[in-house]
């Protein structure tokens, strides 16, 4: 272009094929020039001139610059690769452009020295606000908001990274350049100041909730390959994914970065996914693991330092942003953001171990292992107190219930006082936990019965073997004594011990640790009138004396240490039982000698326990018939024990016997040890001389109540028990008085013989099953059965009443009866009514 095209240009333009962005203003001739007042005399034509044609040089300088900087009304594809995009989009800047943006831009040049004051002529913002968001709200951020909508997580990221990368390009390449020659230092910082403006816009247009979305789903999904399943894979399929992984990962959070979706928001996303990931990985990897001693904390913080730190500070690195000095802050990760992260892991391990908990006490003392995990987390108050109070949660929900036995609920106890003992050995945690466990067992009518069966059962037994409680005799066997309350309470204020240590700060103001010192001593204490307990291991001490032979080792044991917490006076009454049977044996041995009993191998031998009546609980004194040759029997051992103790008489129980019976058949031999009423029944089978020798011994069960004078109970319970053995049959089934039959021949009898097959196994199994619960009937009388033997004394009490007094109210007799009866009347109205009917 020559000089003259030039200067005809600059008066009358070309047209061009974009439009003019700004209007070519026409100059007021009139005005002053650079430099003179306004309005002055001294204004001359050259003055006047000058500002003309200052101001005809900005306005083709600001149309050469705008028309540099537009951009093409179409969207920007990203399909294309990079040449063709820079063809279409990025324009060449000629002499002529760059000298107009210089003018426009550069604070040296006279048109900026002219307009320095006024803002409205910034082409940056001009730029950004005219042409930039123009063309991204309608060509660029329609699509970007569809890739968000049906893209899958992580795709939608990738393609929204990628998109709006290559759209800044685009956006800042015309500035980038042109603005560092022209305004160096001060052009970089615009730049940045434009990309910052470009973010803002990126960050503001897109919808938060689908980005916040994307970006969370992003992180669980890469942190799931990276540290989690990638533990449960083999080595090469590590070896193969993971640098895979880390590349694309580190790559899209570079890209996000890079076009401002990288921020605050993305690094809180990030801090919550990996609070997450962190969660995931101790439940997906430490859940049962409860060996001991317990490896999970040490590789646990292990792999926090080396793989979980690591991971974030690549993911952070990638998100730092050069050119602001605060991120660099938002992003440094220190020695002691690892170990908070290591503490927060383990108390994540704690929570998982606390859920555990329950399982962990039922598999005592495989899972010590949790234990000592759950060490390392209760050294604050609130995760005791978060401990304690899930735990609790847990045992009301599962354990106490209707559902479960008070032997189960006996055994998770137990397993509670050893696990939490190892937990915490000054016992607050124990202490807490147990109040509802105990305050429930109290409500329990058995608890008791079994807590005290469980001190005197055999250590040997099978576990499981009905409901004794066996985790007290193995207890019991491993401890030399029990402290006595005083003892225990003195243990706290023991000035000799160099190890004492005051009760920790949580501990509740009933705190007592002695009360849950130990299993036994724990179990005993669950009724605070120690009358109850005494009571009942008089009973069932009864019960085992009478039962077993001469050794009674374990039961001498248990007595002792038992006075040594109650005292001797409370197990007076125990202490004679137990010397009534070990003084039993030698008196005897006496009256075998004196009255020469057991001489002949022909004639039933007789051995007697003999018991002070006003020491032992109230046992069964049923009355039936003897065989003649047992009474002939008691007469002598009677005589003879007179003969000792001159100022004593027997009185025989006939009900508590155990009798060794032999029965000799024609085709077999049985041999049984059975209840004294069993033996009555039996012997009552024997051939009398008008029974016919060609056909087996049958007896009614009306002729077999009344000779034998037995109850129906007993006598339905031996009868039971002989068809249980195969020895009778019931052969007229009739309701009324039905007939049983010795069984002489086994081969003979069709159903005799199907019970000796497989096929009749449970049918006999069931009959031995009621005929072993009756042989094991207990000696000892319940309270039930007491009152039951009572209430024909009361019902004589109401008849008299009623006779004397005529109709009475059921109250007054109620208390008439309490005022009246010795001990008191231990009935109520509804059980008043029974007696009245």
């Amino acid at each position: 272009m020559t000089l003259n095209d030039r200067i005809f240009a600059s008066v009358f333009p070309p047209p061009s094929e974009v439009a003019i962005p700004t209007p070519a203003a026409t100059p007021v001739l009139g005005s002053s020039g650079f430099g003179e007042s306004f309005g002055s005399q001294h204004a001359s034509q050259t003055g006047i001139e000058s500002g003309a044609a200052e101001q005809i040089n900005w306005d083709r300088a600001w149309h050469t610059a705008t028309t540099y900087l537009s951009l093409p009304d179409e969207p920007i594809s990203t399909d294309h690769d990079e040449r063709t995009l820079r063809a279409r989009w990025i324009k060449p800047v000629y002499t002529e452009t760059h000298d107009a943006l210089e003018y426009v831009l550069s604070e040296e040049s006279r048109g900026r020295q002219i307009r320095k004051a006024n803002n409205c002529d910034d082409l940056l913002r001009w730029y950004f606000e005219e042409v930039v968001l123009k063309h991204y709200t309608e060509h660029a951020l329609p699509g970007l908001i569809q890739s968000l909508v049906n893209d899958a997580i992580p795709d939608a990221l990738f393609q929204i990274g990628k998109k709006l990368h290559i759209i800044q390009s685009i956006y800042l390449q015309p500035l980038r350049d042109p603005l560092v020659q022209i305004l160096g230092k001060s052009g970089k910082a615009n730049i940045q100041r434009f990309e910052v403006d470009l973010h803002g816009l990126f960050t503001r247009t897109l919808p938060q909730k689908l980005v916040t979305e994307n970006l969370a789903g992003f992180f669980k999904k890469q942190c799931s390959l990276i540290l989690v399943d990638v533990e449960n894979q083999g080595k090469q399929s590590q070896q193969s994914i993971s640098p895979d992984v880390h590349r694309r990962t580190l790559h899209l959070v570079q890209n996000l970065q890079s076009v401002g979706l990288a921020g605050y928001q993305a690094q809180r996303i990030f801090a919550e996914v990996m609070s997450d990931t962190l969660s995931l990985y101790i439940k997906s990897t430490f859940v049962g693991q409860w060996s001991s001693p317990s490896p999970v904390v040490d590789q646990l913080r292990d792999w926090i330092e080396n793989r979980f730190s690591r991971f974030i500070v690549e993911i952070l690195a990638s998100m730092k942003d050069p050119n602001t000095d605060t991120s660099h802050e938002l992003t440094k990760v220190t020695h002691t953001d690892v170990e908070r992260w290591q503490e927060m892991g383990v108390n994540k391990l704690g929570a998982l171990r606390t859920d555990e908990l329950f399982s962990v006490v039922v598999d005592w003392d495989e899972s010590r292992g949790a234990i000592e995990d759950l060490k390392r987390y209760v050294t604050v108050p609130s995760s005791r107190t978060h401990l304690t109070s899930t735990f609790s949660s847990v045992v009301s929900h599962r354990l106490l219930q209707p559902g479960a036995s008070t032997t189960e609920i006996l055994q998770v106890y137990i397993s509670i006082i050893r696990a939490f003992t190892a937990l915490d050995p000054k016992g607050v945690l124990l202490d807490r936990v147990a109040r509802p466990i105990r305050r429930y067992l109290r409500e329990r009518d058995d608890t008791v019965t079994i807590v005290v069966g469980g001190l005197l059962a055999d250590p040997e037994d099978e576990p499981g073997a009905g409901d004794a409680l066996l985790e007290l005799a193995l207890e019991m066997s491993k401890s030399n004594s029990l402290k006595t309350d005083d003892d225990a309470d003195n243990g706290e204020l023991d000035f000799d011990d160099m190890n004492w240590m005051p009760d920790p700060v949580d501990a509740g103001p009933e705190y007592k640790k002695s009360k849950n010192s130990d299993v036994i001593g724990s179990l005993i204490s669950l009724f605070d009138s120690k009358d109850v307990f005494v009571k009942e291991f008089q009973n069932i001490l009864g019960e085992r004396l009478l039962k077993k032979e001469y050794d009674f080792d374990k039961e001498i044991r248990v007595l002792e240490l038992l006075k040594l917490r109650f005292g001797e006076a409370p197990l007076q009454a125990c202490e004679v039982m137990l010397r009534d049977i070990l003084d039993s044996r030698r008196v005897d041995t006496f009256i075998h000698k004196d009255q020469q009993l057991n001489l002949d191998d022909f004639e039933p031998k007789l051995h007697t326990r003999i018991l002070s009546h006003l020491f032992w609980p109230s046992l069964h004194s049923e009355t039936f018939f003897i065989p003649p040759e047992i009474t002939s029997l008691q007469s002598r051992y009677a005589t003879g024990f007179e003969t000792l103790k001159q100022s004593r008489k027997l009185t025989w129980l006939h009900a508590l016997g155990q009798v060794t019976v032999t029965l000799d058949f024609e085709d077999r031999t049985v041999s049984e040890e059975v209840q004294t009423w069993q033996a009555s029944v039996i012997y009552a089978f024997q051939p009398s001389p008008s029974d016919d020798p060609s056909t087996p011994v049958s007896r009614t069960y009306s002729y077999l109540s009344s000779n034998l004078q037995i109850t129906d109970s007993l006598l339905h319970n031996a009868l039971t028990f002989w068809i249980g053995k195969l020895v009778l049959k019931q052969t007229s089934p009739s309701p009324s008085s039905p007939t049983y039959t010795v069984i002489e021949h086994l081969s003979s009898d069709p159903a005799a013989q199907e019970g000796t097959t497989t096929a009749a196994l449970a049918a006999q199994a069931a009959h031995e099953s009621a005929a072993t619960s009756a042989a094991t009937q207990a000696a000892v009388l319940s309270e039930h059965e007491v009152a039951q033997e009572k209430m024909e004394v009361y019902k004589q009490y109401v008849v008299g009443m009623l006779t004397n007094g005529g109709a009475m109210p059921l109250q007054q007799i109620v208390m008439m009866l309490k005022l009246t009866v010795p001990g008191g009347f231990p009935f109520g109205n509804e059980e008043l009514k029974g007696i009245r009917h």
